[in-house]
């Protein structure tokens, strides 16, 4: 069998050919570490339960309709009074999250208690995680301390 040698317009084509799958396949292989990522790092919502936000009053702290108070896990907010007040953050937290969330059933995973008797969770709307949401817009901080109850801010 002899070998036909390409001529450089057939070559060309043959180099666009191989390097269009080659991306396909590199850009089908990402999407799918991508999506066994979001797979492992977000729970199942039948495996948690549900809520409804009533109203949030910070960027971390909400009521639910049954009257729970919740404490988002992992993420500090700037504060609306007291001696570390930062009123103009904190208010533009508290609207961004009353408009992400207020009135919307959520899953919830409950972590613990804080020491004013506060729900300690994360709150998932979907596959996204509040508090995460929170952190990527800018609204909040990692709270370095309790980090690690949560499985996004390791």
């Amino acid at each position: 069998m002899s070998k036909k040698k390409l001529n450089s317009e057939q070559q060309f084509l043959r180099n666009l050919l191989i390097g269009f799958f080659s991306t396909l396949f590199i850009v089908f292989v990402i999407s799918m570490v991508a999506l066994f990522q979001t797979l492992i790092t977000y729970p199942n919502s039948p495996e948690l339960a549900t809520v409804t936000i009533h109203n949030c009053y910070d960027g971390d702290t909400c009521t639910t309709t049954e009257g729970e108070k919740l404490r988002l896990a992992c993420i500090d907010s700037p504060e609306l009074r007291g001696g570390r007040a930062d009123p103009i953050p904190a208010k533009a937290a508290r609207e961004f999250l009353n408009s992400e969330i207020k009135g919307s059933t959520l899953n919830i995973r409950r972590i613990t208690k804080d020491r004013y008797g506060r729900t300690v969770a994360e709150l998932f709307k979907g596959p996204v995680n509040i508090q995460e949401q929170l952190v990527e817009k800018g609204f909040a901080r990692i709270y370095e301390r309790y980090r690690s109850q949560c499985e996004w801010s390791k």
